[in-house]
């Protein structure tokens, strides 16, 4: 089936040099599949809070706190790509993990009908390996790759055990990343082939 897509290119702020990936998201998916695909793509582990922010609004998980702190989050699930794409916007802010803060430039650089032959979303291109989780956001990253990039640095055996193994900031595990978005693509895949099957039982 042949349906409209965006390619989106996502990066991640203030990492020198830049850490950015590119993907082809169908403009079906709401801004919590926008979630998932971005998770995926850049390799974080879905460990923490979200948000987007669209202009002058807020979209992730509603919390009934966020009245008290009279901060207005609407659904993530609740508008789709499409929609914000009609509406003008080409470039949201995707707020990941709210104590590490990381901050990620959401642009949309065109619009155009998918490949029949291919399922999204779709990793296009990428550079720059993914942050560990918990790290301690900018500051915290630039200490982890400063020791763990120097076998003489004093705390480099620490950071490479806390991690888990030797980290190469220039190696994306392209492999993965494709793993993991059609681990998306396939979920997704199912619940339209559900909707079809439901549309069709109303029919008769």
């Amino acid at each position: 089936m042949i349906e409209p897509i965006a390619r989106v290119r996502i990066e991640l702020q203030e990492i020198e040099p830049p850490l950015w990936r590119r993907v082809d998201v169908p403009l079906s998916s709401t801004l919590l599949a926008l979630h998932d695909i971005i998770q995926a793509t850049v390799g974080w582990t879905d460990s923490h809070l979200f948000e987007f922010v669209v202009g002058d609004r807020r979209y992730g998980e509603p919390f009934p706190d966020d009245e008290i702190f009279e901060r207005k989050v609407y659904k993530a699930a609740g508008i789709r790509l499409r929609t914000l794409i009609e509406r003008g916007i080409e470039r949201l802010l995707y707020v990941y993990d709210f104590g590490d803060g990381w901050r990620h430039d959401v642009v949309i650089e065109e619009v155009r009908d998918g490949e029949p032959d291919i399922d999204y979303p779709a990793f296009v291109a990428g550079e720059r390996r993914c942050p560990p989780e918990d790290v301690g956001g900018v500051p915290g990253f630039m200490r982890f790759l400063e020791a763990a990039l120097n076998p003489f640095h004093n705390e480099h055996e620490e950071m490479l055990t806390w991690y888990g193994k030797p980290f190469d900031p220039d190696d994306i595990d392209e492999r993965y990343v494709r793993m993991a978005l059609s681990t998306v693509a396939a979920r997704r895949r199912g619940a339209l082939m559900r909707h079809r099957a439901n549309m069709g039982r109303r029919r008769t």
